[in-house]
């Protein structure tokens, strides 16, 4: 896969890859134990499911710069999800910061 299928991050988003061998019928739930997995970021691997709809509910988890509904089903290969307000991981955003 080229660098050039690969979406921009939005300033101030924090970036997770999945990266599935099948396809899975919701996303929340992918997303979730992906989050708890990684490492860059100590807030989203503390991340509750509630938070997490909320997250949805006010339209900051993205794929290709479009909100992300909780229920959308995922394809098989990498797909790309940043997540608002959460600052990039690696060189990240100093505006970024979490405030509360």
């Amino acid at each position: 896969m080229s660098e050039a299928n690969v979406p921009k991050i939005p300033k101030g988003a924090f970036r997770i890859v999945l990266e599935l061998a099948s396809p899975r019928p919701r996303i929340d739930q992918v997303l979730l134990d992906e989050l708890r997995r990684q490492n860059l970021n100590i807030d989203l691997r503390a991340l509750s499911r509630a938070k997490l709809k909320e997250l949805f509910k006010n339209k900051r988890v993205r794929i290709k710069g479009q909100a992300a509904v909780p229920s959308s089903s995922l394809a098989k290969g990498t797909t790309y999800v940043d997540i608002l307000g959460y600052g990039a991981a690696e060189g990240g955003d100093d505006d970024a910061e979490d405030q509360g």
